[in-house]
């Protein structure tokens, strides 16, 4: 059984908008609904929880009703901060996976995420129990040494990019997650799954990746989404 778990609990403060960037409607359409079209198309995969801003549910099932979204089995209610959304559908499918289940994590504001890729982080997952999406990193970066200096930098060679979907079997899902909360590792606002894993002496592996797989956090972001469907057109 393969469940996608998509976060769509935050509130998108540099939107500048007045509504949660989920629910930003483009093109007819609220963003979180093309994220979930992605998975709903998928031949491989299940089922899908969605981990829903509180007080915004009975907004989703009606956009999940007109949309004809059947996959969509759950809508259960966020967390403060992102580790705590996921950890939340998590816990939730205690009483609905099976441990050997693939469970797929993504952001509900990453609309374009291409069937390849998921497939590509399905087949990662099965074969090594978890995968990231990724992609190479091809600026330079480089290290502080004051505000206004540097004198060091990071042979680009050596980094990757990690982003969403991600992929894990859902007992090694269920028991980190018991154990973060335990130990208090790796469940800050700005962890994530990934993170939290290596934290906990997880070895992650590469699935493949897609430029056009943003995160729509900004204005600018969302004017690139736009001008995505409109290549797509």
């Amino acid at each position: 059984m393969i469940t996608a778990i998509i976060i769509a609990g935050g509130v998108g403060k540099r939107m500048g908008q007045d509504i949660p960037k989920q629910f930003i409607i483009v093109e007819g359409k609220p963003i979180i609904i093309y994220t979930l079209e992605s998975f709903q198309n998928h031949p491989q995969i299940d089922r899908i929880l969605v981990v829903c801003k509180e007080g915004w549910e009975d907004t989703l099932w009606a956009y999940v009703k007109e949309f004809k979204l059947s996959k969509v089995q759950w809508i259960i209610q966020g967390g403060r901060i992102g580790q705590e959304s996921i950890n939340n559908g998590v816990q939730f499918l205690k009483e609905h996976s099976s441990p050997e289940d693939t469970i797929i994590i993504h952001d509900g504001i990453r609309p374009l995420v291409d069937e390849l890729v998921l497939s590509d982080v399905i087949v990662k997952c099965k074969e090594h129990g978890n995968a990231v999406t990724s992609l190479p990193y091809n600026e330079q970066i480089f290290i502080k040494t004051t505000d206004e200096t540097t004198n060091q930098y990071v042979d680009r060679n050596t980094l990757r990019r990690v982003s969403t979907p991600q992929a894990y079997t859902y007992d090694k899902l269920l028991a980190a997650y018991d154990r973060a909360l335990a130990e208090n590792i790796g469940m800050t606002d700005s962890s994530y799954t990934n993170t939290m894993m290596v934290d906990l002496g997880e070895t992650l592996y590469f699935a493949a990746g897609s430029d056009k797989n943003i995160k729509l956090t900004t204005t600018d972001d969302l004017e690139l989404f736009k001008a995505y469907l409109k290549m797509k057109d």
